[in-house]
């Protein structure tokens, strides 16, 4: 049975409500055939697939999305972390100008292959850690931010951002605002071209400024609300990341529950990234990463508010917590987490 989604149009799902996705990491340009296995067991259709980072041509990104259809799963999400997280377009740094119109490309070349979502992230210095900050259940440490600890760093492909400015001064968010602007004006319409549709990430962590960069534009609530007005597309929407909104606890000006309402109800809402905390970041100590039923954030919750708005895209697990028995085990019991959650809220219970 096909149904057409309504959250990602262009996409198909086998039965409506609620999608549960999972990555499919690609090794050397290939997936292994124990990745498809293990998908397929556990009932998952709708894969985000890690691609090649860089300038990727049309046929290159057709020939992946061949190749994971033909194993019977479907690309939701096809990553490259070139064009993910550039602080050249963040910071308006020399460059800009090009690595956009190869953002444009990689856009035009997914719409292209078939691919009709993406997911981007504006932050300029990446995602922040001060390593293993509290025990979760079990007795492993999670990973976490403590903002006063003297280890706390940003990394994103390599690259480290510790104590100091991470680009040499400090930036304004007026001026963050006047490059994002610049980004998404340019943006919208080639996503709209090109039939794909593409969900802002919050900052991780938000609200505070780091090294020198504000992170308010995706680490507010009302930072969300300004920039798809400025963006004013109906292909430019969020990736709402549970984690992060729940890290900035009440900074964020709503919490996670309210924020899923509010950009469903707008048809805003493209994907979910569905991870739990300890605790706020503002706490002593900071926050670690848990499991999806060990933090103070309500899961249960969040997906029962999917299903009141009529979500019908893609949830999927996040920044797996340590289990014995490795990744597949931890993705194993997260993801099934999931599909437990949304199986009941799908019929109703």
């Amino acid at each position: 049975m096909a149904v057409p989604m309504k959250t990602i149009p262009g996409y198909e799902n086998t039965k409506p409500g609620i999608q549960v996705g999972d990555k499919l990491p690609l090794r050397g340009g290939k997936f292994s055939d124990d990745d498809i296995l293990f998908l397929r067991q556990m009932g998952i259709e709708w894969v985000m697939v890690e691609g090649p980072d860089g300038e990727v041509g049309v046929n290159d990104y057709k020939d992946l999305v061949r190749g994971v259809e033909n194993k019977g799963l479907k690309v939701y999400r096809l990553s490259n972390h070139y064009f993910h997280n550039m602080d050249v377009i963040t910071l308006n740094l020399e460059g800009r100008d090009k690595r956009l119109e190869g953002y444009l490309n990689y856009i035009r070349a997914m719409g292209a292959a078939g691919v009709r979502y993406s997911t981007y992230a504006h932050m300029a210095n990446g995602i922040w850690r001060s390593g293993e900050t509290k025990p979760i259940r079990g007795g492993h440490f999670g990973h976490g931010w403590d903002k006063d600890s003297p280890d706390s760093r940003g990394r994103w492909i390599g690259t480290y951002y510790g104590s100091g400015l991470s680009h040499g001064r400090i930036y304004t968010e007026d001026e963050l605002w006047e490059n994002y602007a610049y980004f998404i004006t340019r943006v919208a319409k080639v996503a709209e071209d090109s039939g794909v549709f593409i969900g802002m990430h919050p900052d991780d962590p938000p609200v505070y400024t780091l090294a020198g960069v504000p992170r308010k534009i995706f680490g507010t609530f009302e930072g969300y609300k300004k920039a798809l007005e400025i963006a004013d597309s109906p292909n430019i929407g969020v990736c709402l990341c549970c984690g992060c909104w729940l890290q900035g606890g009440d900074m964020m000006g709503a919490d996670v529950y309210e924020a899923a309402r509010y950009f469903g109800q707008m048809g805003k809402l493209f994907k979910l990234h569905v991870r739990n905390v300890t605790n706020p970041m503002d706490q002593p100590g900071g926050f670690a990463e848990t499991y999806p039923n060990d933090g103070y954030g309500d899961v249960p919750k969040i997906v029962r508010t999917l299903s009141e708005v009529g979500f019908d895209g893609c949830i999927m697990n996040d920044h797996l917590a340590p289990m014995v028995g490795g990744e597949y085990t931890s993705a194993a019991f997260q993801t099934a987490y999931l599909l437990g959650l949304v199986d009941a809220a799908n019929r109703g219970a």
